[in-house]
C-alpha cells in the first residue's frame, strides 16, 4: 500500500490507519513461514474485516455528505477527500488480495490436495452428480428475479452472494433485460466433488451459471457475472423520539436491508454492458466498484481454513489451561475473598467467568446477581445462568445493550428471553452505548453482606474468548464494591451518578483521570524525577489524548504503546514524540485487552478498561476504567505488557509516515510473546498441578 497518502499532520487519519491495520493483516497471509490454513484465515479476515469497513465507515462518509456535513478532520482531509484516498487504497488492497490468493494460497493448497475444481474440470460421472444436485436442491431454492422495465429489482441482499444475467428479449429491438440469480442465504458456497485427492470442491455459484440456462429455456442468455453489493450499515437510532428503544432497533434493522449502495463487486469477467447495468440499478458510487479477479467474498474461506482432517496444515491448538490461581475443587467465592485473582484469555480458560457466574446461579447465599451484556454467543452458558438464577429466586438485573451495532437481533432475543424468566432487563442507556463489561454477585455471609465483582475487557462470550486476548479481574474489595453498585445504580435507576472512590466511569470522567494520570507523568519528568507510561490498547484516536502523550513526550516521560488497530499518534517525530513508541501485533489470536501503566512516583498504578482511547468510547459510551490493586495482579499485567512490547516475531513498530514495518530480530534473540504467555501459562499450571501431587500419604497399619 502507498503510504506517502498521509498528509502532513500532527495526526494520522484514522480511515488510512484503519487500512494500515487490515494490510498487517494481510501480511500474515502473504507470510511462507505461517501454516498454509492459517494463511487461508488470514486473507478470509482481511475480507471479512472489509466488509464491515465499508458499511460502517464508508457509509458513514456517504452520509456525512450527504447531509452537507463537509468540514475537514483533525487531518484536514474533507470527507470526499477521505473517501477518494479509500477507493485508490482499497483497489490496490484488493488486488493483493487476489495475488495472493491465486497466485500463492491456491497453488500451495492444490498440492496438498485441496483443490478447487472448474465445471469443465470434472468427470462425465461428477458432471451427472452436479447436475442431479441442481435439480434437487438448487433449482427449488433460488428463485430469478427481474429488472422492471422501469429499472428497479425486488431486494437485494446486502453482502449476498448474486449472478446476474443479460438476456436477449424476443422483440423487434433484440433489446436485452437484466436478471438476477440469488445465490446467498442457506445454499453451501462449497459442493464436494469425489476425487482421489483428499478433498475437491467446485463453487455454487459455478454450477449455477453452468445451468442456469434452466432458468430461463426459451430465451438467449448472452453474458452472466457474479456479483455481490455491500448496503450502507451506518443507520442511528433515533432515540429522542423513539417510546419503545426495542421497536425502534426492529426498524434500524429493517433500514439496513434497504439502504444505498456503498460499494459493488463483480466478477473479473463481468461484460462492459453488463457491469454498467449493475452499476445503474444500484447507484453506485463513482469508485466503489471492484473487479475481483477470482471468486467473490473471500471470508467464505474460513470453512476451508477449518477444514478437518488437515491439522498439519494448521496452527499447532493452545488448549487452555486452568488458571494456577484457581482451585475447580474449591468454592469460587472462598478464592477470591482470601485474593483478588487476574487472569489472562485465552491463555487462561474462560470456564472460571462461566462458574462464578453458575455457582451464583443456584447459591442459597447469593441475594442477587447485576450484569452488563454488551455481545454473547448463540447459545449462551451465561444466559443460561442468568435464567437459572431468576427461576431460583434471585433478583437478577441485566443491561443488555441493544444497539451494539450487528448483534441487535440477538440482543433483542436475549432480552425478551431473559425478561420471560423474570430477569429485570435494561436496554442500555439513551443516547450511549453500555460497552463496560462487569458482573456482581451479592451473597449473604456470616460477617455480612459481601460483593463478588468480576471485571473484563472483553465480552461476556465464551467463543470469541477462546480467540480473543483479554483481561478478567475477580475481587471482593469493598470500595471497588461501593462503586460498582452506585455505577448500576445510575444507570438503572436514572439517578445523578455518586461520586467513586475507585473505579472510574465513561462519560462522567475517564477521559479527564487519564489525562490527569499522564500529566502526573509529565510533571514528574519536568522535575527529574521517574515517569513512564505503557499502553495497550484497541484503538488511539483521541485528540486530546495524544496532545496530552505528546507533551509528555516533550517533557522526557518515556512512553510504549501497544496499538493493535487504529493509531491516529504520530511517534517518533523530533520535539514532539520522540520519546514515544508505537508497536502493533498480529498474531493467531486477536489482541484486544486493555491495560493501562503509570509509573506514577513508585506506586505503579494499572487498570484495565472496556474503553479504548477513542472519542467514542470516552464520550458516547458507557464504560469502566479499573484499578488492580493487588501486587500479584500488577505484575502479572506488566509482565504481559512487557512480553508484547519486546515481541520481535509478530510486532510491527509504526513509523513517523504512517506506515508500519516489521520489528528487526538483528542482534536480540527472538520473541513471540502470545506463545511466550502461553508457554508461560502452561507451566505455572503445570507447577501448580506438581505441587499438589506432590503431597505424601504415609501407609498406616490398621488397629483391629
Amino acid at each position: 500500500m502507498n503510504n506517502s497518502k498521509f498528509p502532513n499532520s500532527r495526526l494520522f487519519n484514522r480511515e488510512q490507519s484503519w487500512l494500515q491495520f487490515n494490510q498487517r493483516v494481510l501480511g500474515e497471509a502473504l507470510d511462507e513461514s505461517t501454516a498454509l490454513l492459517e494463511r487461508v484465515k488470514f486473507l478470509a479476515i482481511t475480507a471479512s474485516n472489509l466488509d464491515e469497513f465499508f458499511m460502517v465507515r464508508v457509509g458513514g462518509l456517504n452520509i456525512r455528505i450527504a447531509q452537507g456535513h463537509l468540514k475537514p478532520d483533525a487531518c484536514q482531509l474533507t470527507p470526499q477527500q477521505q473517501l477518494n484516498l479509500i477507493s485508490e487504497q482499497t483497489h490496490e488492497m484488493l488486488a493483493t488480495q487476489y495475488a495472493c490468493f491465486n497466485d500463492s494460497l491456491c497453488p500451495l493448497l492444490e498440492n496438498e490436495g485441496i483443490q478447487r475444481l472448474t465445471i469443465d474440470e470434472v468427470s462425465q460421472e461428477q458432471h451427472q452428480r452436479l447436475s442431479d444436485f441442481f435439480d434437487e436442491e438448487l433449482f427449488s431454492v433460488i428463485s430469478p428475479l427481474s429488472v422492471s422495465s422501469d429499472g428497479k429489482l425486488p431486494l437485494i441482499g446486502n453482502q449476498q452472494l448474486h449472478l446476474a444475467l443479460r438476456i436477449r428479449q424476443d422483440d423487434e429491438q433484440q433489446s436485452f433485460r437484466t436478471a438476477v440469480l440469488p445465490i446467498g442465504g442457506p445454499l453451501p458456497r462449497f459442493i464436494t466433488v469425489s476425487t482421489e485427492e483428499r478433498h475437491a470442491f467446485i463453487l455454487v455459484e459455478d454450477v449455477v451459471a453452468f445451468f442456469c440456462q434452466n432458468y430461463f429455456p426459451h430465451e438467449e442468455i448472452v453474458d452472466y457475472a457474479a456479483f455481490r453489493i455491500t448496503r450502507n450499515a451506518d443507520m442511528r437510532v433515533q432515540e429522542e423520539v423513539a417510546a419503545d428503544l426495542m421497536e425502534e432497533m426492529g426498524h434500524v434493522l429493517d433500514e439496513r436491508k434497504v439502504s444505498e449502495c456503498v460499494r459493488l463487486e463483480v466478477a473479473a469477467s463481468c461484460s462492459p454492458e453488463l457491469l454498467e447495468s449493475l452499476q445503474q440499478l444500484f447507484a453506485v458510487p463513482a469508485g466503489f466498484t471492484y473487479s475481483c479477479d477470482g471468486p467473490l467474498d473471500l471470508k467464505a474461506w474460513f470453512q476451508i481454513a477449518e477444514m478437518r482432517g488437515c491439522e498439519e496444515l494448521q496452527i499447532d491448538p493452545w488448549p487452555a489451561v486452568t488458571p494456577p490461581q484457581i482451585d475447580p475443587s474449591v468454592n469460587i467465592f472462598d478464592q477470591i475473598k482470601q485474593n483478588d485473582i487476574v487472569l489472562q484469555h485465552p491463555f487462561h480458560s474462560f470456564d472460571p467467568v462461566i462458574e462464578f457466574i453458575e455457582t451464583a446461579a443456584t447459591d442459597p447465599h447469593v441475594l442477587a446477581i447485576k450484569q452488563t451484556l454488551y455481545r454473547t454467543s448463540r447459545q449462551s452458558p451465561i444466559i443460561d445462568a442468568l435464567v437459572a438464577a431468576a427461576e431460583n429466586g434471585k433478583s437478577v438485573t441485566v443491561i443488555i445493550e441493544l444497539k451494539a451495532r450487528f448483534d441487535e437481533a440477538r440482543n433483542i432475543v436475549v432480552a425478551q428471553r431473559l425478561e420471560q424468566a423474570g430477569v429485570h432487563v435494561i436496554y442500555g442507556v439513551r443516547n450511549f452505548k453500555t460497552h463496560a463489561k462487569t458482573l456482581i454477585v451479592i451473597r449473604r455471609e456470616p460477617q455480612g453482606i459481601c460483593r463478588y465483582m468480576h471485571f473484563g475487557t472483553g465480552n461476556y462470550n465464551e467463543a470469541t474468548a477462546r480467540l480473543y486476548t483479554d483481561i478478567s479481574l475477580f475481587t471482593c474489595d469493598p470500595v471497588l464494591g461501593n462503586d460498582a453498585i452506585a455505577f448500576f445504580n445510575a444507570v438503572t435507576g436514572r439517578t445523578q451518578p455518586q461520586r467513586l472512590d475507585s473505579l472510574c466511569m465513561a462519560p462522567l470522567g475517564m477521559r479527564q483521570r487519564i489525562l490527569d494520570l499522564i500529566a502526573f507523568e509529565t510533571q514528574q519528568a519536568v522535575k527529574g524525577r521517574e515517569s513512564g507510561i505503557t499502553a495497550k490498547l484497541n484503538s488511539l484516536v483521541d485528540p486530546q489524548i495524544i496532545k496530552a502523550l505528546y507533551k509528555a513526550s516533550q517533557a522526557g516521560v518515556k512512553i510504549e504503546l501497544n496499538v493493535r488497530g487504529v493509531c491516529c499518534l504520530q511517534p517518533n517525530v523530533a520535539g514532539q514524540s520522540e520519546n514515544i513508541r508505537v508497536i502493533s501485533i498480529i498474531d493467531r489470536l486477536l489482541e484486544h485487552s486493555r491495560i493501562m501503566h503509570f509509573v506514577h512516583a513508585g506506586e505503579q498504578r494499572v487498570f484495565i478498561s472496556s474503553a479504548d482511547w477513542m472519542p467514542r468510547n470516552l464520550d458516547r459510551r458507557i464504560e469502566l476504567l479499573v484499578p488492580v490493586h493487588s501486587q500479584s495482579g500488577k505484575e502479572f499485567l506488566l509482565d504481559s505488557l512487557r512480553s508484547n512490547m519486546a515481541d520481535n516475531q509478530k510486532g510491527h513498530e509504526l513509523q513517523n509516515t504512517g506506515s508500519y514495518q516489521r520489528i528487526s530480530v538483528e542482534g536480540v534473540p527472538p520473541h513471540h510473546s502470545q506463545q511466550f504467555l502461553y508457554q508461560q501459562a502452561c507451566d505455572s499450571a503445570k507447577q501448580v498441578q506438581q505441587t499438589q501431587s506432590a503431597i505424601f500419604v504415609p501407609h498406616q497399619r490398621m488397629k483391629s
